[in-house]
């Protein structure tokens, strides 16, 4: 069931996000086996920790504990002094002791906020705990239709829980959010958080109140999200359908429920569970953790420049629009390439212009020369895309690639002139169109021109003479 157009202006939409993410962590939470498990065959990532079999025990994972609290820190959060892991309990193939080891009552960091646009998001808490195995139903193309497989190689991986307020009014704030959130755990190298590689899987808690109330609705919780756009349009049908529901004299059930890409919309999986279904206690095989201030004070102040601040910064240097500071800040290497593009000569637009356009990871001192030559005029810009390409892909310098091509533009004005005047005559009938007030025909005409010079005509000059001629 979905909202009819007009419907949901009637209704607010809340929203909370539960984020995971897999730290950069070369071995696993609570064991020495590699967590580099994606491409590597099923369960070869193991040991008996990890497996749950009897008699073993964990040992905490310190670069885990130090990515969790960098993230805290980098989201405004308080720092636990003392923490301590607890059991999660629940039964399902993939978790073979029958419990995960998270954290309840006592998160590493919690109180923080992240701002998206002109919304401040509390964060709820930032805690530490193990991932799961995965299961392979049928359809996956590795068994047959009556029986199902599970991988272990994921469990046991460190991973990292952020919970946030439901402060978010928005599909388009959910997406935001979360890409922000990506971008500061980027930033401080707490996680490479690759949605397709499932090292960020996003939840949105989704409920709608009538607009003015400040009562919280029923929520669903959406899973399944493996993008941004999926987490935006999931949301967004959420939404629709909750007040669709409310809307025809329904109750909105809570329940968790799944994003069909397929078929662009949610269905239920299961109800929702709450923490009392978890029988959590604290984790009898791992002592408390006290975390020495000192210890906390060292890790902040060698946080990198966040994203936002940033962003602000490159506004105010660069003279570049806040649209382009967003896009460059996603990753702190495409910041880099573009701040040391600039210092190696390039315009800041432009500079950002094609990082942004082209997405090249070509050396600053190159990117600089293309932009370069193009400024100046000695190639067009679709000359400089082919210099870049072939920059990038062979290592030769931008420069000696335009000479040995004989890529520099035709800037001559006499030599354009005598190639305007050609197509000019080539082309009557596309003349008439355009005495005739058919403006769409110097276009066309231009098009001729790049062509009769083999691509290499200077566009500007080209069509200042081709309109000077179409003028007499």
């Amino acid at each position: 069931m979905t909202a009819p157009a007009g419907v949901t202006e009637r209704w607010e939409a809340v929203i909370g996000m539960e984020v995971h993410a897999q730290l950069a962590t070369r071995s696993k939470m609570f064991c020495g086996c590699s967590a580099d498990y994606l491409g590597a065959p099923p369960n070869s990532r193991v040991c008996p920790v990890c497996l749950g079999l009897p008699g073993v025990l964990p040992v905490i994972n310190r670069r885990a504990v130090e990515l969790v609290v960098r993230t805290g820190l980098a989201l405004g959060c308080e720092v636990a002094r003392y923490t301590k892991f607890d059991r999660k309990n629940y039964f399902y193939p993939d978790l073979p002791k029958g419990y995960q080891i998270s954290q309840y009552d006592l998160p590493m960091c919690r109180g923080g906020r992240l701002d998206v646009g002109d919304r401040a998001v509390r964060i709820t808490r930032v805690h530490l705990e193990e991932d799961t195995g995965k299961l392979l139903h049928a359809g996956d193309a590795l068994q047959s239709a009556s029986e199902s497989l599970v991988d272990l190689n994921r469990s046991g991986v460190a991973l990292m829980e952020i919970v946030g307020e439901p402060d978010l009014r928005s599909a388009d704030e959910a997406r935001d959010y979360a890409t922000a959130l990506r971008a500061i755990l980027r930033a401080v190298g707490a996680s490479e958080a690759d949605m397709e590689k499932g090292q960020l899987r996003v939840e949105a808690n989704v409920s709608v109140r009538p607009r003015g109330s400040s009562e919280l609705g029923v929520k669903t919780e959406v899973k399944n999200l493996n993008s941004f756009r999926a987490l935006h349009r999931a949301v967004e049908h959420e939404v629709r359908r909750q007040a669709a529901v409310l809307e025809s004299g329904g109750r909105v059930e809570q329940e968790t429920r799944g994003w069909s890409e397929a078929e662009q919309r949610t269905f239920p999986q299961r109800r929702k569970e709450y923490a009392d279904d978890y029988r959590y206690f604290p984790e009898p095989d791992l002592p408390p953790l006290e975390l020495d201030p000192a210890w906390v004070d060292e890790l902040r102040s060698s946080l990198p420049e966040l994203p936002a601040v940033r962003r602000r910064r490159l506004v105010e240097q660069h003279d570049i629009t806040a649209y382009d500071a967003e896009q460059l800040t996603q990753e702190v290497a495409t910041a880099d390439l573009f701040e040391a593009t600039v210092r190696a000569g390039a315009p800041a637009k432009q500079a950002a212009n094609w990082i942004i356009g082209t997405g090249t990871t070509l050396d600053p001192a190159r990117l600089a020369e293309v932009i370069g030559l193009v400024q100046s005029g000695t190639i067009n810009r679709d000359q400089g895309l082919q210099v870049l390409e072939e920059a990038q892909a062979g290592g030769r310098a931008p420069g000696e690639i335009v000479r040995a091509r004989g890529l520099a533009q035709v800037s001559d004005e006499g030599e354009l002139a005598a190639i305007v005047r050609r197509v000019l005559a080539e082309h009557p009938q596309a003349v008439a169109d355009f005495k005739a007030g058919r403006q769409q025909a110097a276009m066309a005409l231009l098009g001729d021109v790049r062509a009769a010079s083999g691509g290499r005509a200077n566009m500007r000059l080209a069509r200042d003479l081709l309109l000077e001629q179409l003028s007499r």
